[in-house]
């Protein structure tokens, strides 16, 4: 019986490391495609806000089921966790995937939006891939085989400072109760590097910090669809992640975020406790 679990196991390991990673690919341009379709595409006398939210809410949705039709035959046995149908299936071994990070920029004519989808295995992420539609850009991360940007493998260029760091981060709209200490945070944050910003997708940010355009990243309430696809791309190129104590971020259970170069990670993190866990 032991032989024959164990047989299984190496049998799920040869799928998982061999799927098709361009089937994916192919996958997310497809949906992007679809998206396209709609984005900025709203009648001139469609201004009610009711009738906007309606097309996103469709996009959505379509767009979450256009990815799991695509992605179950991939890897036999995986289950599916989408943002608008929630989790269904297997979860030891899953699909997890946000079909519209970034569905305010959406709604709002705004083209920083993307796709983000990742292969979980008992928790960790091992293949990620976000795609942002309107720029046709595409982030990949495969465990052990590094990360890419427009299909080239990619190493980010390290800082050697704090003071050439640039941040990004996301305002606690889903968590008010936190406004205080983000705001606090973020004042700590500004005179460390050579600013801030605010991008409006997580998914985007952490995959643009892989390749080494941003060097510093903070944001409390993520979900696991929001970053599962980049968390592998940060441990593909080095980067630090953690919660607000300084512990390996858990995707799942972890309300805080803070990832950074190595260089910037210590001094993020000092920053952004000094804000949220004052008085701890």
């Amino acid at each position: 019986m032991l032989a024959w679990r164990r047989f299984l196991a190496k049998d799920r390991g040869m799928e998982i490391s061999n799927f098709d990673r361009q089937k994916v690919r192919d996958l997310v341009r497809e949906v992007g495609a679809f998206q396209l379709r709609y984005f900025r595409n709203m009648s001139a006398d469609s201004t009610e806000v009711k009738s906007l939210r309606e097309t996103v809410s469709f996009v959505d949705v379509e767009s979450e089921k256009l990815l799991q039709d695509g992605l179950m035959p991939l890897v036999t046995g995986a289950g599916f966790y989408g943002e608008e149908s929630g989790k269904t299936g297997s979860q030891d071994l899953v699909w997890i995937v946000d079909p519209l990070d970034g569905t305010t920029n959406f709604l709002s004519g705004m083209d920083n939006f993307c796709i983000s989808v990742a292969l979980v295995e008992k928790g960790k992420p091992v293949f990620g891939i976000v795609y942002k539609p309107f720029t046709d850009e595409l982030y990949e991360g495969d465990q052990g085989k590094g990360y890419s940007y427009q299909g080239k493998a990619t190493t980010p260029r390290m800082i050697t400072e704090c003071s050439e760091a640039l941040f990004m981060t996301g305002f606690p709209y889903r968590s008010p109760d936190v406004a205080e200490g983000f705001f606090k945070a973020a004042a700590n944050v500004l005179t460390l590097g050579r600013g801030i910003r605010r991008s409006g997708s997580a998914a985007i940010d952490l995959a643009q910090m892989s390749a080494g355009w941003i060097h510093g990243f903070w944001e409390t309430d993520l979900q696991p669809y929001d970053i599962a696809a980049a968390m592998v791309m940060l441990a593909e190129t080095g980067m630090l992640c953690t919660n607000e104590h300084g512990e390996p971020y858990n995707m799942f259970t972890d309300k805080l975020m803070v990832a950074a170069q190595p260089v910037v990670h210590a001094e993020l993190l000092e920053r952004v406790q000094a804000g949220y866990l004052k008085g701890e």
